[in-house]
């Protein structure tokens, strides 16, 4: 089928080959499908959706529109994708106990994305640290430490790349299908034996609903698993961050504490995604076997020290990992204080990540420069007793003028009320198939 023909098949809702739809997408990458031709597809896609075998099409056709690494390592290749929330930092810890593990992660990351952070954009706190790499020197990174998490070269999945920027004027980015695709693209271009996926709902992740949420982690597994890569998926609660901290530098410290600490909610998504992850590639046969070996590398230090590896591998301080206090530039703190007696009720999380763009810790528009000192910490967990009075949260900020802006707008994020609120399972669901 010619371009037009598939064009022409997809606006009336007809059946379309699979073959067609992998060419065309090959066709995207490599120019001879027009920009125009591309929106027109986006839209047919929007408006009817792909069933599963071309949304398997699709994802095979974008990876394989540009380079497919490929391994000889002694273990097994794995990573995991989270859809994006405030305050997460899953990928600094997990890539690291992974590997301690024995496991290789060649993890191809991203940037901040609206009032989520971005892995790489945390990474970059670190004096030094560089994220773009030759697919050379990512190999050599990737075999010597067993983690490496970096920027997509432009032969990573090019078609991807130049769908999505059609996608973001023609209003087709929130289409399932296409998010699937695109996502499954660059993490199947890494080479990847099995893949977890975090796929985060409520105020403070991309797909907010739990209804679309689970329906974009369905079609993940069943997709990655029809393109051969053995996917499970969790669905885990953001209604609040994962972190005390948003911002750069603070969740970089606030990691390292929770390497020495082994506790809190950022730990046990890890955990739970690293167990999955690790009996998919049948690194372990059995749950408990894989989580009591992730946790013991967690407790006994060798996470910690393989994360140290990576950062400096990427070119961060050597002693990172015993000196992190001494590398991170923080902002000045201004206290967020409760206006009212009362229980933290709520948050609304995509406020908060927007509050730390505003301050200069995200991006309003693709070229920003973002600065990596600013931003929340000390966020009080949901279910806190608060007086009035008390400190609720921590402004880090360069000028006074908009730490008293941010104050105001934090206290409006956090909802206190009078009852205690009933608390919800970080776990929401697993989807195995």
């Amino acid at each position: 089928m010619q371009a037009r023909d598939v064009l022409f098949c997809l606006r009336e809702g007809r059946a379309v080959e699979p073959e067609a739809i992998n060419r065309f997408a090959k066709d995207i990458g490599n120019g001879r499908v027009t920009d125009a031709q591309a929106g027109a597809f986006a839209m047919a896609v929007c408006l009817h959706g792909l069933d599963d075998a071309g949304r398997v099409a699709l994802t095979l056709g974008m990876r394989d529109s540009g380079k497919v690494l490929s391994w000889d390592l002694p273990g097994k290749v794995i990573d995991k994708h989270s859809t994006g929330g405030v305050g997460d930092a899953v990928s600094l810890l997990l890539a690291p106990m992974l590997a301690a593990v024995g496991a290789f992660v060649p993890m191809i990351s991203g940037r901040g994305l609206g009032h989520t952070g971005g892995t790489l954009d945390k990474l970059e706190a670190i004096p030094g640290l560089r994220t773009h790499f030759s697919e050379l020197q990512f190999r050599s990174i990737v075999k010597a430490v067993g983690c490496a998490i970096v920027a997509p070269t432009p032969d990573i999945a090019p078609a991807d790349q130049r769908l999505y920027a059609v996608r973001d004027v023609t209003g087709t980015v929130r289409s399932t299908d296409l998010i699937t695709s695109s996502i499954l693209a660059k993490k199947l271009a890494a080479g990847l034996e099995a893949l977890v996926l975090d796929v985060k709902t409520g105020s403070g992740a991309v797909m907010q609903d739990l209804g679309v949420a689970r329906a974009l982690a369905q079609a993940l597994v069943r997709t990655s698993n029809g393109a051969g890569c053995p996917t499970s998926a969790i669905i885990t609660d953001m209604s609040q961050p994962l972190l005390p901290s948003i911002g750069n530098a603070l969740e970089i410290a606030d990691v390292m504490r929770v390497f020495d600490s082994g506790l809190g909610a950022l730990v046990e998504v890890a955990i739970e995604l690293g167990t999955q992850l690790l009996v998919q590639a049948h690194v372990f046969y059995t749950e408990k076997g894989a989580r009591d070996k992730l946790i013991k590398h967690l407790e006994d230090g060798s996470a910690k020290a393989k994360f140290g590896k990576m950062v400096a591998a990427q070119g961060g301080p050597k002693n990172f990992v015993e000196r992190w206090e001494d590398y991170l530039d923080i902002a000045p703190a201004y206290e967020v204080l409760a206006p009212i007696d009362g229980y933290v009720q709520a948050m609304d999380g995509t406020a908060l990540g927007q509050i730390v763009v505003d301050l200069g810790g995200g991006r309003q528009r693709e070229n920003d420069q973002i600065d990596h000192a600013v931003g929340l910490s000390g966020i009080v967990p949901l279910g806190t007793k608060l007086y009035c009075g008390q400190p609720m949260a921590l402004v880090h900020c360069h000028n006074k003028k908009f730490a008293d802006q941010a104050i105001h707008a934090v206290q409006l994020a956090i909802l206190l009320g009078p009852t205690e609120p009933v608390s919800k399972p970080l776990i929401l669901e697993r989807i195995t198939g």
